[in-house]
C-alpha cells in the first residue's frame, strides 16, 4: 500500500511539474482553461503563465514530498506538505487571477 501511494504521488506531482513547466517556461496558456485568460492582454501573458506554471510548480512539489515523506515515515505527516504547498500554489493562482484576468473567470 506504501509503494502504490509513493508511486502514485509522484506520477501526480511529475505531471503537475510537467504542466507547470509548460505553461512558465514555454508560455503555453493554452493548457489553462480559456475562459481563465480571455481578458488576460497580450503584454501581461508572460508574466500571467510565470505565475501559474510556477503556482503549478510549488504544488507538484507539495503533491512529491507527501508520497516521500508518508513512505519514509508510515504516518500521514506528509499531508502537511501537500496542504501548505496546495495553499500557496492556489493563492498565487487567484492572485494571478485577479490581477491579469480582473476576476476568477
Amino acid at each position: 500500500m506504501r509503494w502504490f501511494e509513493l508511486i502514485f504521488l509522484f506520477l501526480c506531482g511529475i505531471l503537475f511539474f510537467y504542466l507547470g513547466w509548460q505553461i512558465w517556461k514555454k508560455e503555453k496558456i493554452n493548457l489553462i482553461h480559456d475562459y481563465h485568460y480571455k481578458k488576460v492582454k497580450d503584454i501581461d501573458k508572460k508574466a500571467y503563465t510565470g505565475q501559474i506554471g510556477k503556482a503549478m510548480l510549488v504544488i507538484g512539489a507539495g503533491i512529491i514530498l507527501t508520497g516521500i515523506v508518508d513512505f519514509i515515515t508510515s504516518s500521514l505527516y506528509g499531508w502537511c506538505f501537500f496542504g501548505i504547498c496546495f495553499s500557496i500554489g492556489l493563492v498565487v493562482m487567484i492572485h494571478a487571477q485577479i490581477k491579469y484576468n480582473h476576476g476568477i473567470f
